[in-house]
């Protein structure tokens, strides 16, 4: 008998979780999404594009996904369109190359109406194995809870790598891998136990990289292709608050420069050319093949009255990884000052074709700019353009390539306006470029209703990375640290 009743219970279960659509209406217009997937590029590997209706209330969904050679998948739940990652994964790789067709049915006061079917195309391409990024409140000077975090792009979970819960008062932040090795990380702690930590293969060091050669501690990293090298921005910064509604914050530097680390020598090398008094120098990132710095420059100005004339062009000089020796002339790339604007966050594609940056009306605190977009300088004409294809009416940040240049993340405040959100989008041989979609996550429309934190300089990986947390911990919390010397 008690079987029975079990056995009744389950039936009574199953058929409550796939109540079938019965005499649904049809509906020529696309469904109401979030997150809008309608239309999208994605790659062979990704995590499930699960999805909310997005046009008020309802107490079901059900979604039919169609491939090649009659594959189908079909999903009826009560809140989100949830597909198996197996199932899932199974229909990317029967369809690389091809396209799913999705048809969306929706029960809303006892009745189904069903929406026009739309395509979600599927690269011959696959992605990197996830991403890493800083996850933070939305703040001014006390720290939360704030994290590096690395995600699994084929899946949905996500890792503390390091969170400053290890230490009272810790900042993480300015981390960075090489070409998206995490082998090689670089990652800048603030506050009271503050430091570099540098992780190359199985050796974990803790730096102090303030100098009496240099304004401050070592920021803004970047690898050089070869992992001899990295190179960092010294920046003494200011915050400020705008009294205009639409504007809350400004970040400015008083002074800054930029450097080079040696690792292996543990020495920094200096340049005049990228010291200059009149000059503020940042942001440097080497080129695919490492024999270029590439770094923004403005024109000193005096702060805080003169602050909205700050504009950053994007430079260059020469570099030789055999010696570490830089070259004496430095050229403009790009002369934002006549486009009166300011140029940050360059990032190279690694395989050598464009320089991706970010474009604001001045400064080069872009994130809090909501006129800030993505801009793309070709490399093989030295032609720039506008991503229209990737902009919003919000602000577009921080971005970075995977290692074949086919896909790129960037973060947007196009969601609410206030936190910052992590996108990706492919581009083609010819340059085309896909529309974008939000990182997909298990019930997104709760996850991202519910998250009170904004991501925050997002870098691929091509591996889960490999850190001793216990060994991170004790290496912050111990007073010893390297000292970097300059090299003479």
């Amino acid at each position: 008998m008690r079987k029975q009743i079990l056995y009744g219970l389950l039936l009574f279960m199953l058929f409550s979780c796939s109540e079938k659509v019965k005499d649904a209406r049809l509906k020529d217009e696309y469904p109401a999404i979030y997150p809008d997937y309608i239309g999208t590029t994605i790659p062979t590997s990704i995590a499930p594009m699960n999805f909310n209706f997005n046009g008020g209330d309802y107490s079901r969904i059900q979604v039919k996904v169609e491939g090649a050679n009659d594959a189908e998948l079909t999903v009826n739940h009560k809140h989100t369109a949830d597909f198996p990652i197996k199932k899932w994964h199974k229909m990317l790789e029967e369809n690389q190359g091809d396209s799913l067709l999705f048809t969306v049915s929706v029960k809303q006061d006892g009745q189904w109406t069903e929406y026009k079917p739309f395509p979600i195309y599927v690269s011959n391409h696959s992605i990197d194995y996830g991403l890493v990024y800083r996850k933070i409140a939305p703040g001014y000077e006390v720290y939360s809870k704030m994290g590096i975090y690395e995600r699994d792009l084929s899946t949905f979970k996500e890792r503390a790598i390091v969170e400053n819960t290890l230490s009272p008062g810790m900042c993480v932040n300015c981390h960075a891998v090489n070409k998206t090795d995490p082998s090689q990380l670089s990652l800048h702690i603030r506050g009271a136990n503050g430091g570099t930590i540098l992780q190359s293969g199985n050796k974990l060091d803790m730096l102090n990289t303030k100098t009496d050669s240099t304004i401050s501690n070592c920021v803004y990293p970047y690898w050089h292709p070869g992992g001899q090298y990295i190179a960092y921005s010294v920046n003494e910064t200011r915050q400020s608050f705008h009294a205009v509604k639409d504007k809350r914050i400004e970040v400015i530097d008083l002074q800054s420069d930029v450097v080079i680390y040696h690792p292996e020598s543990n020495e920094l090398i200096l340049s005049p050319a990228l010291m200059r008094e009149d000059a503020f120098e940042t942001f440097p990132v080497f080129s695919h093949d490492g024999t270029k710095l590439y770094f923004c420059s403005a024109e000193r100005k005096s702060i805080p009255s003169a602050y909205k004339d700050i504009k950053y062009n994007l430079c260059s000089i020469d570099f030789n990884p055999l010696t570490g020796e830089l070259g004496t002339v430095v050229d403009t790339l790009i002369n934002a000052r006549d486009l009166d604007k300011s140029i940050t966050f360059p990032r190279p594609s690694y395989d050598g074709k464009y320089i991706m940056f970010t474009m604001s009306d001045y400064g080069n605190f872009s994130i809090w700019h909501k006129e800030a977009n993505l801009w793309l300088l070709s490399l093989t004409d030295n032609s720039i353009r506008p991503m229209h294809e990737v902009n919003s009416e919000n602000t577009e940040s921080f971005h970075n390539w995977t290692s074949d240049s086919r896909w790129f993340v960037f973060s947007s405040r196009r969601g609410d306006g206030l936190y910052t959100r992590l996108y990706l989008a492919g581009i083609d041989d010819d340059g085309n470029i896909s529309k974008p979609f939000l990182l997909p996550q298990k019930n997104p429309k709760k996850y991202y209703d519910l998250s009170t934190y904004s991501y925050n300089v997002p870098d691929f990986v091509n591996e889960k990375m490999e850190v001793d947390i216990r060994d991170i911990e004790k290496k912050i919390n111990q007073t010893e640290r390297t000292q970097i010397n300059v090299r003479l």
